[in-house]
C-alpha cells in the first residue's frame, strides 16, 4: 500500500469571508487538522501550497483536490499537501505576522517578516524540498479579500509567487503555478469564470520562467462537460450536489477527485515532466 506523507499545519481559524465577496474566499472553519506523516521517503516529492480547494479534509466536506492527487501517481512519488483553508498567498507564507492595517501602497503590513513554519519546513535542507522535487502553487481565491490580513494586491501577489518560485529553483525544484480553481456560477446553461488573479499568475510565470496550469479555465470547462448548469442553487442534490459541498466553492470527495484528474491530465497535455510519474 502506498505511503502518503502529509504535511498539514493545524492553524488558528481566520474569520469567515463576508457576504460581500462570496466568490472570493474559502471557509476557514474547514482548515485541516495535523496528521502524522509517513517516515518512508520516496524518490520524488510533489509539494502543494494553496487554500481549501487544494487542502486535505478534516471533515467529509470540503475535500480539496490535493488530497486526491497522490493516488494518481506511481509509488515512487509522495504528495506533501501543505495547503491550508482560508489562506491567501501572504497569510500562507507569513501566518500571524500579517497585520490588520495597510501601508501606503494599500498592502497589509507584514511585521516581522518571518515565514510561517509550513514554508520553513519546505525550505529546510534536511526535511524539505530537494532537487528533482516539484512545488505546485495555487492561490488567488482568498487574496481578493478587501480586508487584512488576507488582502493581497496585484503587485504583491506576483512578488510572492516569484519569491516561492526562486526558492524552489534555488534547490533544484521545479515550481508549477496554477490559476485558482473556479467556483460554480451559471449564466443560463453555461458555467462561467469566477476568479481573479489570472493575469497576475501568468505574468509572474512569464517573468520567473514557470509553467502555468490554467486550472481556472479547466475547472469551469469541466463543469460544462458535466452539465452542472443550469441549477437552482441547491447543492444538496443532483449532479451539482454530488460535486460541490452545500456552497458554490468547495468540493465533495467525488468533485475533488475529478479536479485532481483534470490537473493530472493537464500535466500530460502540457508535457510537464512530472507527468512521467503518473499511473
Amino acid at each position: 500500500m502506498r505511503k502518503t506523507l502529509l504535511a498539514v499545519a493545524a492553524l488558528a481559524v481566520l474569520p469567515f469571508v463576508t457576504a460581500a465577496a462570496p466568490a472570493s474566499a474559502d471557509q476557514p472553519d474547514c482548515a485541516p487538522a495535523a496528521t502524522t506523516a509517513s517516515t518512508n521517503a520516496a524518490s520524488v516529492k510533489v509539494w502543494l501550497a494553496g487554500d481549501s480547494t487544494m487542502a486535505d479534509p478534516r471533515s467529509t466536506c470540503p475535500v480539496g483536490w490535493g488530497s486526491q492527487f497522490d493516488a494518481l501517481f506511481k509509488d515512487d512519488v509522495t504528495v506533501v499537501n501543505a495547503a491550508v483553508a482560508g489562506r491567501s498567498i501572504q497569510t500562507w507564507l507569513y501566518e500571524s505576522n500579517v497585520q490588520s492595517t495597510k501601508d501606503s501602497a494599500g498592502e497589509c503590513v507584514v511585521s516581522p517578516k518571518t515565514f510561517h513554519q509550513r514554508w520553513l519546513t519546505m525550505l529546510d535542507p534536511a526535511a524539505g524540498m530537494k532537487a528533482g522535487d516539484y512545488l505546485m502553487i495555487q492561490f488567488g481565491i482568498n487574496d481578493g479579500d478587501r480586508n487584512c490580513p488576507r488582502h493581497v494586491g496585484s503587485a504583491r501577489y506576483k512578488e510572492l509567487l516569484a519569491l516561492m518560485a526562486k526558492a524552489a529553483k534555488d534547490r533544484g525544484v521545479t515550481p508549477i503555478f496554477l490559476t485558482p480553481v473556479s467556483a460554480i456560477r451559471c449564466s443560463g446553461s453555461t458555467a462561467v469564470a469566477t476568479r481573479g488573479f489570472l493575469t497576475e499568475t501568468f505574468d509572474a510565470a512569464r517573468s520567473a520562467g514557470v509553467t502555468v496550469v490554467d486550472l481556472h479555465k479547466l475547472s469551469y470547462t469541466l463543469y460544462n462537460t458535466l452539465k452542472l448548469c443550469p441549477n437552482d442553487g441547491d447543492y444538496t442534490r443532483g449532479p451539482v450536489g454530488a460535486f460541490f459541498c452545500n456552497d458554490h466553492t468547495h468540493f465533495e470527495a467525488a468533485g475533488a477527485k475529478q479536479i485532481a484528474g483534470v490537473v493530472a491530465k493537464a500535466l500530460r497535455d502540457q508535457r510537464i515532466p512530472l507527468s512521467s510519474y503518473l499511473r
